[in-house]
C-alpha cells in the first residue's frame, strides 16, 4: 500500500512539473538550441522543483545533547543537472564569448567593408516632391487622426508599429491595426481589419486600407494577439522552436497584401554575435509561413538585417581595430546617433550612419551605407557633421521659435551630400524645413516650404566660398531664352517669381534674393538664366539677368 501511495505521489509530482514546464515554455518560448540560455533556465527551475518535492527526511542522533536532528536529504541527480546547467548558463558563455579571446571574430562579423569613392553619387538625386518629410512620430499622429475619424473602429483597435518601406514607386510608413486588449481580441477572433499607410513624402496622403483587390484584409496573427493567434507563438510552435527569431516587421507587397517579415539568426561568437541567416515571411491573415534564404527573398521585402545587429557589428568593427588591448583608443571608430533607413540611387534600402573617432563630438571620419538585405557595407571616407550636430545647427537658425528637429535624412542636392529634416513644434507638427550640408554643418537653409528651403540652402552654399569641395558641386546650366509667362506669389512675407521660357518645359522659380531684375521682367523679355541640373519640373534659379532691361 505504501509503495502504491509513493508511486501515485511520484506520478502527481511528475504531472505537476510537466504542467509547469509546458506553461513556462508556452509563455516564454525559449529557443532550444546551443547558444541560447532560456530553455536551460527553465530546466533549472524544474530540476529545483523536483529536488524539493522529492527530498526526504534524514534523522541523526547528537550524542552530546541526546537530541535527534532532522535534516533534508536531497536527491543527487537534480543537483548534478542544476550544476551542469549553471555552468552552461554562466561559465561557458563567459569563456566562448569573451572579447579578450574573440575580438577578431566580433570585428569580422560585419564582413568586408568596401571603400566608396563618391558619397553623393550613391545618394538619390531627388525632386522636391519626393523628399521624405514624415518621420515615425508624425506618422503616428496622422494615423491616429484616421482612426479618430471612425469612432467605431477606433474603439476596437489601435495602431501597431510603423515601418518605412517602398511600395511600388512610393515611400510609405505602414502600420497594422492591432487589438486594443484581451476582450477586443476575443471579440474579433478573425483578426483586425486593415492597416494605415502614410505617405512619407506628403503628410496629406494618409489612408486606411481595409481591402485589396475587392477582398477584405484580416490581420489575424499579430504581436498583440493572444494564445495561438499571437504571431511569435504561432511561428514558434510551427517548426521554429530551435531557431533564433527577431525583428517582427509589418510589410506589404506591391499589391498591398499584408505580411510579417521576421529575421532568422544564429549566434556566431559563442553565445553572442547575432547574425541574420534567413528571413521568415508570415501571411498576416492565413498564417502561412515561408522561409527564404537572404539572396532569394522576394523583392518587396525592404529589410532583413535588423538595425541592432548592424549597429553592434559596426561598433565592434571599429572598436577592435587594434585588438582588445587598446586603451589609448588608437584608430577606434564608433557609429554616431544611430542608424537611419535611406534609399540609394539604385532604389535599394540601406542603413545609413556616420562613423566618428572615439571621443569626437560633432565631426565624422566618414559615412557607411549597409544594404538592409545583403549586409554589403560601403565606407565613404568623407569628413562631415554628425546627425546631432546637423540638428543643432538647424535648430539654431530658428532658436527663438523653440522648434525641435527630426532625425536627418541624407540626400544628394546638386551633388552636395545634404541632411534634410523637419522642424516641429512642441505638438509634433511640422512648421518648417531645414537643409544642412553634411560636409560643413554651418551651411544651412531653412524655410516654410521645401522650395523656399532649397533656395535658402543654395544661397548659403553659394556664399560659402571654398567651404565646399568644388569637385562635388554640380555644374550649372546657362539658358538664354525669352519669357513666355511670369507670375509672382507671396509666401510668408517673401515674393517668389514663377516663369517659363521658350526653350524649356520646366517652370523656374526665383526671388529677389537671386536678382532684382525679376520684379521688372515681363513676357517677351530676353533673359539669361543659370540653374542646377535638378530632378523635377520646378527648377530653382541660381542667377537671373534680364537682357532686355539691361541693354
Amino acid at each position: 500500500m505504501k509503495n502504491k501511495d509513493a508511486i501515485m505521489k511520484q506520478f502527481k509530482n511528475i504531472v505537476i512539473l510537466a504542467v509547469i514546464g509546458f506553461a513556462l515554455i508556452y509563455a516564454n518560448m525559449p529557443v532550444i538550441n546551443y547558444g541560447f540560455i532560456g530553455f536551460a533556465a527553465i530546466i533549472v527551475v524544474l530540476a529545483a522543483g523536483w529536488m524539493l518535492i522529492n527530498s526526504t527526511d534524514a534523522i541523526k542522533f547528537d550524542q552530546k545533547t541526546n537530541k535527534a536532528i532532522i535534516s533534508k536529504k536531497l536527491p543527487k541527480l537534480p543537483i548534478a543537472i542544476i550544476i551542469l546547467l549553471l555552468i552552461y548558463i554562466f561559465i561557458i558563455p563567459a569563456v566562448t564569448s569573451w572579447p579578450l579571446l574573440r575580438n577578431q571574430a566580433y570585428r569580422n562579423l560585419i564582413g568586408k567593408i568596401e571603400t566608396g569613392e563618391n558619397f553623393s553619387q550613391q545618394l538619390t538625386p531627388i525632386s522636391i516632391e519626393k523628399i521624405r518629410v514624415v518621420d515615425r512620430p508624425l506618422a503616428y499622429l496622422l494615423g491616429d487622426k484616421v482612426l479618430g475619424a471612425q469612432p467605431a473602429l477606433g474603439s476596437q483597435v489601435v495602431l501597431g508599429d510603423f515601418s518605412i518601406q517602398r511600395v511600388k514607386d512610393g515611400l510609405y510608413w505602414v502600420a497594422p491595426l492591432v487589438h486594443s486588449g484581451f476582450f477586443k481580441w476575443q471579440k474579433n477572433s478573425a483578426g483586425t481589419n486593415g492597416y494605415v499607410m502614410v505617405n512619407a513624402t506628403n503628410e496629406r496622403d494618409v489612408k486606411l486600407v481595409q481591402e485589396v483587390q475587392g477582398k477584405p484584409i484580416r490581420i489575424k496573427y499579430q504581436p498583440d494577439a493572444f494564445f495561438q493567434d499571437n504571431l511569435e507563438r504561432h511561428v514558434y510552435f510551427n517548426g521554429y522552436m530551435t531557431a533564433g527569431l527577431t525583428d517582427y516587421t509589418f510589410e506589404i507587397d506591391d499589391q498591398g497584401m499584408p505580411y510579417w517579415v521576421i529575421t532568422k539568426y544564429k549566434k556566431r561568437v559563442g553565445f553572442s554575435g547575432d547574425d541574420a541567416v534567413a528571413v521568415v515571411v508570415v501571411e498576416a491573415g492565413s498564417g502561412k509561413i515561408t522561409e527564404y534564404a537572404i539572396n532569394q527573398a522576394p523583392a518587396w521585402i525592404d529589410r532583413i538585417q535588423p538595425e541592432p545587429f548592424i549597429q553592434k557589428q559596426l561598433d565592434d568593427w571599429g572598436k577592435y581595430v587594434k585588438g582588445y588591448w587598446n586603451f589609448s583608443n588608437e584608430e577606434k571608430l564608433q557609429t554616431t546617433e544611430g542608424l537611419t533607413m535611406v534609399y540609394g540611387e539604385d532604389n535599394k534600402a540601406y542603413w545609413y550612419t556616420g562613423l566618428t573617432s572615439v571621443g569626437a563630438d560633432e565631426s565624422t571620419v566618414g559615412f557607411v551605407l549597409i544594404d538592409t538585405r545583403t549586409k554589403k557595407a560601403v565606407w565613404y571616407r568623407q569628413s562631415g557633421a554628425t546627425e546631432f550636430a546637423a540638428q543643432k545647427s538647424a535648430v539654431g537658425k530658428v532658436q527663438e521659435k523653440g522648434y525641435s528637429a527630426s532625425m536627418p535624412i541624407p540626400y544628394n542636392i546638386n551633388n552636395i551630400p545634404t541632411y534634410i529634416m523637419t522642424l516641429k513644434d512642441k505638438g509634433g507638427l511640422v512648421k518648417m524645413y531645414a537643409m544642412v550640408a553634411i560636409e560643413d554643418y554651418t551651411i544651412v537653409g531653412v524655410g516654410n516650404s521645401l522650395q523656399e528651403t532649397l533656395m535658402a540652402y543654395k544661397n548659403a552654399f553659394n556664399m560659402a566660398g571654398n567651404k565646399i569641395d568644388a569637385k562635388s558641386i554640380a555644374e550649372k546650366t546657362v539658358l538664354n531664352s525669352v519669357i513666355t509667362r511670369i507670375n509672382s506669389d507671396i509666401k510668408n512675407g517673401n515674393s517668389f517669381y514663377y516663369l517659363t521660357v521658350k526653350e524649356s518645359k520646366n517652370i523656374f522659380i526665383g526671388s529677389t534674393q537671386i536678382s532684382n531684375d525679376l520684379p521688372i521682367t515681363s513676357v517677351g523679355d530676353s533673359v539669361e538664366i543659370s540653374f542646377d541640373n535638378e530632378v523635377g519640373q520646378l527648377i530653382g534659379i541660381s542667377s537671373f539677368k534680364n537682357k532686355t532691361v539691361n541693354k
